[in-house]
């Protein structure tokens, strides 16, 4: 273990990556780490960057600066389909999943099984039912339509059929948005899970941090386009990181309301 709490060898790297769009700047100079097997929280208040990110490091967006590494190779992500080549893959909120389709056929979903001329629904069942159980991912039947499932569920069909697909790094965006406590300690466990065989590499991006902690081997926290905090989780507390976010807005609003020379509030001019 390094001394981050993370485990030996590093499955991706950030280096001053910056990125513009128009006059807005989304990321100006984020520095990450996340190791073979770690769980890391990215966390941040709305348009703090943290989707661009995400998106950059998915191939989805090029950024105007920096660099990624890659298991310690620097890589330039030309696109989403080259990350996953990489073993980067994504799931984001709206899951992608199509909603009138089986489970199964949404686990191989643009990739299905093929014995000439028909599919092979028979194997993807079977596939799809022993992949899922080995994932401990409970699921009434894998015949069902996606659509007569939890959002909880179908949240870990998502996730269940990027790493099916090898995905070596998981982005997850949002994992736990609109659930309950139920679905949202359905998807905890399965991170959980992931984390025990140390085969995936993890950036969850997420609001509630009672949960980030629960899950998360280390916590970064972006703010202002930069990464301004990097902690195990061992060593911070929802306390600590909500005074930061806290003490971000406060900073924003006053800065927003900075009075003109005749002492009246008027809004600051854009940066």
């Amino acid at each position: 273990m390094t001394g981050s709490g993370a485990p030996d060898g590093e499955a991706l790297r950030v280096e001053h990556v910056a990125k513009r769009f128009g006059g807005v700047t989304a990321l100006a100079d984020v520095n990450l780490r996340l190791g073979r097997g770690e769980v890391l929280g990215l966390i941040g208040d709305n348009g703090a960057g943290k989707s661009t990110l995400i998106k950059i490091l998915c191939g989805f967006h090029q950024p105007d600066a920096g660099r990624i590494f890659v298991g310690g190779e620097e890589v330039v992500l030309k696109s989403v389909d080259h990350a996953r080549t990489l073993g980067i893959d994504t799931v984001y909120q709206d899951l992608a999943l199509v909603n009138e389709l089986s489970v199964y056929h949404n686990m191989f979903l643009n990739r299905e099984l093929v014995r000439w001329p028909l599919l092979s629904n028979r194997r993807m069942r079977h596939l799809a039912r022993e992949h899922l159980e080995d994932m401990g991912v409970n699921i009434p039947s894998v015949e069902d339509e996606v659509a007569k499932l939890s959002g909880g569920q179908r949240q870990a069909i998502a996730v269940a059929r990027s790493v099916y697909s090898d995905a070596r790094i998981l982005l997850l965006d949002e994992p736990l948005a609109a659930m309950g406590a139920k679905e949202g300690a359905l998807i905890l466990d399965l991170v959980r899970d992931l984390k025990a065989k140390g085969e995936v590499s993890i950036i969850i991006i997420a609001h509630n941090y009672g949960q980030v902690l629960e899950v998360c081997d280390r916590i970064n926290l972006l703010q202002h386009g930069s990464i301004t905090f990097d902690k195990p989780t061992s060593e911070t507390s929802v306390q600590e990181l909500t005074d930061l976010v806290v003490a971000e807005y406060r900073a924003a609003r006053t800065q927003r309301l900075r009075p003109d020379p005749a002492g009246n509030a008027r809004p600051a001019p854009r940066q």
